[in-house]
């Protein structure tokens, strides 16, 4: 639209604070600025995706006759435009084998998850001449995820299932529906809840590898991260014959609050919150107390609050996710990076409070890892998920150890 200057429509897609700060005039006199640093605008080429916090970005490559600049735009959980930027193009960094992947190790094979209208496109990864292998599925965290949970030049799942797999364990991982569904997801608008979003299609998975003849179907576990994590219980609850859980950095506080924190700890990084942040800070909280005050009576009015209808917020309303767990017999273990910012120590703290007596779990604190599990100094912050790394050599063991391998 800027392109072809028509910058009322660009406010159209603006949300009510992008609108007031950024008028159309104001649009026109950031585009024409641009186009007066990088030269004429030649065309688009490309797009990439990011996550920050509750805010998901799309990153534009815009080729002008000078130098190429990417369009950073935010969108919220409503799909309006949050936040609009040029900054310096970057090229996307390529995926590279982790150090402790051995590639001669496995081999992978493209599969579908589930069946019919929502069935989804998966990798399996299995180790190579090793009849009966034990299985696990990888559980993805909130957001429309692919298979490899990829953020930036980063595949926290693909360095998982090639990790494991050269360690002798088979791992089956796929596209998350919102993601591979993305265009059929407003047919749940009213509806969705984390069983479609998350539960069904774990079930799925697991039901897959039960029909594996290479897989040993005693040893097939559920690995979930952040909000998979979360949701570990809710699947132990499903289906008791799942042989064990592993968390990696599970929320187990209410998502609107955790919502809360990650936006007020992002807006405080650089030691000051200006307007615009505190209106969306403030704005935030109002969704929060929405979400709280919600009854049954509201599932079909609602409409939806931070991108997700009513229904998935009742649903959740008095789940406890350390006291389900605390009615799981099978092994569980419980992993956490000290430098996370969206799933924090205080959930580690929570776990481990509920869950430190009983016998069957076991819990494993990592302070440089981030909440993708990779090494970092300092403070994590989103611009640290757009540095290639890899998840720590020391997760794959520690998995593989208590797996009894």
């Amino acid at each position: 639209s800027m392109a072809e200057r028509r910058f009322d429509d660009c406010v159209a897609m603006f949300d009510s604070t992008m609108t007031a700060l950024m008028p159309a005039v104001k649009v026109q006199e950031t585009w024409d600025a641009v186009q007066k640093q990088a030269g004429k605008f030649k065309e688009q080429q490309g797009t990439r995706y990011q996550r920050y916090g509750v805010y998901d970005i799309v990153l534009v490559t815009c080729r002008f006759e000078g130098n190429p600049l990417d369009a950073r735009i935010v969108f919220n959980q409503s799909g309006k435009i949050a936040g609009l930027f040029f900054v310096p193009y970057q090229p996307a960094v390529e995926y590279s084998t982790p150090p402790y992947a051995q590639r001669d190790a496995f081999r992978e094979e493209e599969v579908t998850v589930g069946s019919g209208h929502w069935s989804l496109r998966g990798t399996f990864t299995l180790p190579a001449g090793k009849p009966k292998s034990p299985a696990i599925v990888l559980v993805h965290g909130s957001g429309p995820n692919d298979r490899d949970e990829t953020i930036g030049p980063n595949k926290p799942f693909k360095d998982l299932a090639w990790g494991l797999a050269s360690r002798g364990v088979a791992v089956l991982r796929y596209e998350k529906r919102t993601k591979e569904h993305a265009n059929e997801m407003p047919a749940l608008r009213n509806t969705l809840t984390v069983n479609e979003e998350t539960i069904d299609d774990a079930l799925e998975a697991v039901s897959l590898l039960r029909g594996r003849t290479e897989i040993d179907t005693s040893r097939i576990y559920v690995l979930g991260h952040s909000l998979g994590g979360m949701l570990v219980p809710r699947i132990g609850a499903r289906d008791p014959r799942i042989a064990g859980f592993i968390i990696l950095a599970g929320a187990t506080r209410p998502l609107e609050d955790v919502i809360v924190e990650q936006l007020t700890y992002l807006f405080g990084l650089d030691g000051v919150t200006d307007e615009q942040e505190q209106k969306r800070l403030d704005e935030s909280k109002k969704l929060r107390e929405r979400i709280k005050a919600l009854t049954p009576a509201d599932t079909a009015s609602a409409g939806p609050i931070f991108a997700a209808p009513a229904a998935y917020w009742l649903d959740l309303r008095n789940y406890d996710p350390p006291a389900l767990a605390g009615k799981l017999t099978v092994p569980l273990l419980i992993m956490q990076g000290g430098r996370d910012y969206q799933v924090t120590k205080t959930d580690f703290d929570r776990w481990r409070s509920a869950l430190e007596n009983k016998p069957n779990v076991t819990f494993s604190l990592y302070p440089l890892l981030n909440h993708l599990f990779i090494e970092g100094q300092g403070q994590s912050t989103p611009s640290e998920y757009e540095r290639a790394g890899h998840v720590s050599e020391e997760v794959i063991t520690d998995i593989i150890r208590w797996l009894n391998l």
